[in-house]
């Protein structure tokens, strides 16, 4: 299971929210009771920026995640399918689905790149990718959404690409993986047959969420689960030795990535630039 997949499934329990993805904190006080609200807050800002149901109704939600998004995209009357790699929160998706009355939706559990898309032709009016494009790979990005998508598709993209500033050698780039160059990005779309409708920089809205989950992960997780250790320590002790020096590089990464101070929302903002996209296919 990718470390991401396994996040929605502990965040479902650790913080009782649908989804997990980066929340959009417009007028909002930044603790975990309004969490919930600055989630949706950022879905309604995707479900404000897809084009009208009647002329674009066949949408694909690429990377869906556990489906929340899934089943509003359906209930604001698209006929959406979801595409998700993992076969854990496929079946998340599918029990969604079914407790919600959306069976009649489509479910590929595959990645973007294995997707049969010589099979799909055509068939999609709208390309979705919330917080999943980082992980799609960028050189033929374009040409396989070319050809999913009708004339005139839109594709939808929400999520954060790596600023300038990456990689410049310092301890707190390292705090923060994920997400292609925007340079990159920018490059590979003015070679592809689509053109740019809208590109907002909402980096400074979203961003507060790295702020918020720093210190449930400090205040609450890691008391925890140090609790725990001494527990086991207690009961298991080379059990528990054992498992520590087996695991102790992957520890020693996490310790780094969360633990080192530098995972902050300053850090983020100078490494990554989130960006809600709009696109369209030419005709």
């Amino acid at each position: 299971m990718h470390s991401r997949e396994y996040g929605l499934i502990l965040a479902r329990q650790l913080l009782a929210v649908e989804d997990l993805h980066y929340g959009l904190w417009d007028d909002l006080e930044v603790t975990v009771a309004n969490l919930p609200r600055a989630l949706q807050n950022y879905t309604d800002m995707i479900l404000e920026a897809l084009p009208p149901t009647d002329e674009f109704p066949r949408l694909l939600d690429i990377g869906c995640g556990v489906g929340n998004m899934l089943v509003q995209l359906r209930e604001q009357g698209y006929a959406a399918d979801g595409l998700v790699p993992s076969p854990a929160l496929a079946g998340m998706v599918r029990q969604r689905l079914t407790d919600t009355g959306n069976t009649a939706a489509g479910l590929f559990e595959s990645t973007f790149e294995a997707l049969d898309i010589g099979a799909l032709a055509g068939e999609y009016d709208v390309a979705l990718f919330s917080e999943s494009f980082q992980y799609i790979r960028l050189d033929d990005v374009f040409e396989r959404l070319g050809r999913l998508l009708r004339p005139g598709g839109r594709v939808i993209v929400s999520d954060f690409f790596k600023t300038a500033a990456a990689g410049d050698g310092t301890p707190e780039s390292r705090s923060f993986g994920g997400g292609h160059p925007l340079s990159d990005f920018r490059a590979a779309l003015a070679a592809s047959p689509f053109e740019l409708l809208r590109d907002v920089d909402i980096t400074t809205r979203v961003s507060p969420t790295i702020g918020l989950l720093d210190e449930v992960l400090r205040e609450r997780i890691i008391p925890a689960a140090e609790t725990t250790g001494v527990y086991l320590r207690g009961r298991h002790p080379w059990a528990t030795r054992l498992l520590g020096w087996v695991l102790r590089k992957r520890w020693e990464k996490l310790r780094f990535k969360y633990l080192s101070g530098y995972r902050t929302q300053a850090v983020f903002e100078r490494y990554k630039n989130y960006r809600l996209l709009v696109l369209q296919k030419s005709a």
